[in-house]
């Protein structure tokens, strides 16, 4: 431990840190000359935790910042007015298409053929966007819990995504509970945990948190 005052570090410290820091680099460096490959990718964001839809829609926003085309097909949100929503649609409608299919959760709808109708008409709009090889990138906003109700057939979903989507085209499915047939097909698969939230402490959800 340095006896130097407050972060202060000696010469020893220092040195033997930089050492360490250069073998990382060797090591590091070495590791990412072998990976030099690109493709499509297939990402799931799924699990109880808040911040799946706000993770798709942070690398929607990364697309639109490197001038890429991308869209936006959302399943179950549809009829809400999200911050997201309106930014896309307002500033850069000329990148990013936006789609928003859904008419709320289930249990506002009551009506499971209704539910099912939107749905589809989602799937349908959703494949229609990520055929246009134009697009970097399409989010599937919430399309996990259409899944998790059965409003969409899985294997007609997992058949498009791994037979039908262009090579270098990534799609992103957000919402909790992915079928583990998805999460198999996947390249990349986050679930967000659970911890706190101030639902469970009588807070209503609240504009730049949740929407």
């Amino acid at each position: 431990m340095s006896d130097k005052p407050g972060n202060e570090i000696s010469e020893e410290e220092a040195a033997r840190h930089a050492s360490k820091m250069a073998k990382k680099k060797v090591a590091r460096d070495k590791m990412m000359k072998t990976k030099d490959g690109e493709k499509g990718l297939i990402i799931v964001h799924t699990g109880p935790g808040k911040g799946k839809s706000s993770s798709g829609f942070g690398m929607i926003m990364r697309c639109i910042a490197h001038k890429m085309p991308c869209a936006v097909v959302q399943f179950i949100k549809g009829a809400w007015a999200t911050g997201e929503r309106t930014l896309i649609e307002e500033n850069f409608s000329d990148l990013c298409h936006f789609y928003a299919m859904g008419e709320g959760f289930t249990w506002e709808t009551q009506d499971k053929a209704r539910d099912i109708a939107a749905a589809r008409k989602g799937w349908e709009k959703a494949k229609e966007m990520i055929l246009d090889e134009r697009n970097t990138m399409v989010l599937l906003d919430e399309i996990n819990i259409a899944l998790r109700y059965e409003y969409l057939d899985l294997n007609e979903v997992l058949e498009f995504l791994v037979e039908h989507k262009p090579a270098m085209t990534h799609v992103v499915l957000t919402g909790r509970n992915a079928k583990e047939e998805l999460i198999e097909i996947a390249d990349l698969v986050t679930e967000m945990g659970q911890i706190k939230h101030p639902f469970r402490a009588g807070i209503k959800a609240q504009k730049g948190v949740e929407f």
